[in-house]
């Protein structure tokens, strides 16, 4: 039997005491916390052309502060958009997919569920996310970019039409700064990430009014004023990321959705054209530490084509998140980050930093769903631009980078494949999901004209499908007469708009949204005579477009034609079941033809939706009282008296209706308040 010494004892316990510090000291020490995923911030500046950006070479200084961003990033300084307008493009920047795929060609199409979109992928990995966009264009809750707000945690909008006693940047649009603002707030309460944030400002988009000091000192140039400004906004969120330690370790994505023509090619803004000047895109992507010694990403310029497309992918990679398969744009990693040449063979590293000469693809429906021309496709490849048009265009763009002298009937065989490539690559890539069948009603078309839009109700063709129309290179200007039509309607300056839209119809007696307009001008300067012609004309021309048919009904009940009025609102509520507008009118058009059961339906499909709504109550009381139901009358002007207490109106019927009833004391009492009532307005009137 082995005894253990004492000295030895005391030897074991020191040394498990010592273990037991040692356990506890490290158990009790702070652990570091384990690496999370880097926060992602996306920014699209709206409307903003690459030729305004110093980091692309502009001399005009309007963009410091983008100009520190891009220092510490990769610049794409040949990015290409997709689709020279707000939604389509950022649906495209947001799912990695191309138009032909998403289908968003037009603002109030939905985007649809099944799609791969970037605030649901990012969200389903942990990520908070947030929108905040600067204008009715981008808000689902008015009608447009439906399907958007898919995957964020707050969607910040909140925008509508404006008001007479409004300005836009209480309504339908709000200043890069309110925009910044709020997100910066959403931060405050969201301090530990990741998060994923969209910032979009919309300030470059037209009409062209930066705020003071920029109106002043760029009161020549206001759409450079514009883009100061924006920067400007940019630049107090980028230092708050700093101040907040949230700039390093993120990525950053800042991009223009499209540009501005300006007047290029004879074009006064965008939406109809393919030249570089809507369609070349400022893009800069910051990668986490990117000012960190053995970062090759910081400052770098990257000459290669890209387009919008590649961003999610990019993002995507850059936080180690797998793209999806139906993700159609290319990861740009490999370019932002090349490897180090080797020393035994550089020819391998330069094969993994030397792209191929990717084409870069977009499009153009507005021109088809707003004005019935063709639409527009492009394919920029190799040094040359194409355009497939009803008159083809080939520009090189080597030596003719602003695309003055079209070549495609010179060079009939390098248009002819060029041609045949981008029927191919749109075959390849388009989806075979229906394209939806939309329809505006009269207000969303209204929304879309106060922001400068012409919006139909026309659908534009798919893929595969003719292309028919006229050019729109022999169309332009009557785009931008419309627009500067839709500007000073926008601003309730109708009578100023009256001689642009005649002078418009002069020039193409053939455009129906002219007429159209015309006569919603009449409208609403209440010459209701003179807005029936102009608005019968647009009806006859574009029956499909549903707002003419309503401003024709309101036109027609003024000046008293009640069944012509009801054919037309018959059409409106037919394709547009849940416009009460609509069928309030229609209601007043029956009871004035004397269709009572028809008035009394109409009615009742009104108060299903507004039962407090004051005029519906009163036509419905006075409609049954008139067809002999005193009774059922009683509770419908009783809530029309409660609505508006100052209405004579109400007691009125009400003392009829009493008086068929046999009610005498009450019909009394109802003229002695019609009686007050009248004697108190003729009152305020002296």
């Amino acid at each position: 039997m082995t005894i253990i010494s004492m000295p030895a004892i005391r030897r074991l316990v020191v040394l498990l005491s010592l273990m037991i510090w040692l356990t506890a000291s490290a158990l009790s020490a702070p652990v570091p916390p384990a690496p999370t995923s880097p926060n992602v911030i996306l920014i699209t500046v709206d409307t903003t052309r690459a030729d305004r950006m110093g980091f692309l070479g502009s001399k005009l200084g309007l963009t410091p502060n983008l100009d520190t961003l891009a220092r510490d990033s990769s610049i794409f300084t040949h990015a290409y958009s997709q689709a020279p307008l707000t939604a389509p493009s950022h649906a495209s920047i947001l799912t990695g997919t191309y138009p032909q795929f998403h289908l968003v060609n037009d603002f109030q199409v939905p985007l649809a569920p099944e799609l791969p979109y970037a605030p649901e992928i990012l969200r389903s990995r942990g990520y908070h996310t947030a929108a905040f966009v600067a204008a009715m264009v981008l808000d689902p809750q008015a009608g447009f970019a439906r399907g958007f707000e898919r995957g964020f945690d707050t969607y910040d909008a909140g925008f509508h039409q404006m008001r007479p006693e409004e300005d836009r940047y209480h309504s339908s649009e709000r200043r890069g700064a309110e925009v910044v603002a709020h997100a910066l707030a959403w931060l405050d309460q969201h301090p530990q990430g990741p998060f994923f944030i969209w910032v979009h400002l919309y300030d470059a988009h037209d009409p062209y009014d930066p705020p003071e000091p920029y109106k002043t000192k760029y009161a020549s140039a206001l759409y450079d004023g514009e883009i100061a400004y924006a920067d400007s906004a940019v630049g107090t969120f980028l230092t708050q990321l700093r101040e907040r330690d949230l700039y390093k370790g993120a990525v950053i994505a800042l991009m223009a959705d499209h540009g501005e023509a300006l007047g290029d090619h004879g074009e006064d803004t965008h939406g109809i054209f393919l030249y570089d000047e809507t369609i070349h895109v400022p893009l800069v992507i910051k990668l986490p530490n990117a000012d960190s010694p053995d970062s090759h990403s910081t400052g770098k310029r990257i000459e290669n084509r890209v387009e919008l497309v590649d961003v999610l992918p990019t993002i995507l990679q850059a936080v180690g998140i797998p793209v999806p398969p139906e993700v159609q744009g290319q990861s740009l990693l490999s370019l932002m980050t090349p490897k180090q040449v080797s020393a035994g063979n550089p020819a391998s590293a330069a094969s993994e930093t030397a792209a191929p000469d990717r084409p870069a693809y977009a499009e153009t429906d507005y021109p088809q769903r707003s004005y019935g021309w063709s639409p527009l496709r492009s394919q920029r490849t190799g040094k040359y631009l194409y355009i497939k048009a009803p008159r083809q265009e080939l520009y090189d763009q080597s030596s003719d980078p602003n695309a003055q002298h079209n070549l495609s009937s010179s060079s009939t065989a390098v248009t002819s494949t060029l041609a045949s490539q981008l029927d191919a690559f749109r075959q390849k890539t388009s989806s075979a999901r229906e394209a939806p069948q939309m329809a505006l009603d009269p207000a969303a078309q209204e929304k879309l004209a106060a922001l400068g839009y012409v919006a139909t109700d026309r659908n534009a063709s798919r893929a595969g499908a003719k292309d028919m129309g006229e050019d729109p290179k022999d169309k332009v200007e009557i785009a931008n007469l419309n627009h500067r039509a839709f500007l000073l309607i926008e601003d309730h300056h109708y009578q100023e708009a009256v001689p642009l839209l005649q002078q418009l119809i002069v020039q193409d007696p053939d455009t129906a949204l002219a007429y159209a307009q015309l006569g919603q001008c009449f409208v609403s300067l209440k010459q209701f005579p003179q807005a029936v012609p102009p608005l019968r004309k647009a009806v006859q021309m574009r029956p499909e477009m549903t707002t003419p048919h309503f401003q024709l009904a309101a036109a027609l009940v003024e000046t008293k034609d009640f069944d012509g009025a009801a054919g037309e609102l018959e059409i409106v509520v037919a394709r547009l079941p849940q416009f009460e507008e609509a069928h309030r009118m229609l209601a007043v058009a029956y009871a004035q033809t004397g269709r009572m059961p028809e008035a009394i339906e109409e009615c009742k499909k009104v108060l299903e939706v507004e039962p407090d709504h004051y005029g519906t109550n009163l036509l419905l009381g006075r409609i049954l009282v008139i067809t002999g139901d005193p009774k059922a009358a009683l509770p419908r002007l009783k809530k029309a008296a409660m609505l508006e207490p100052k209405a004579p109106e109400p007691h009125m019927f009400l003392a009829e209706a009493f008086t068929k009833l046999g009610r005498k004391m009450d019909a009394a009492r109802e003229r002695a308040t019609v009686k007050r009532l009248g004697e108190s307005s003729e009152a305020k009137r002296q």
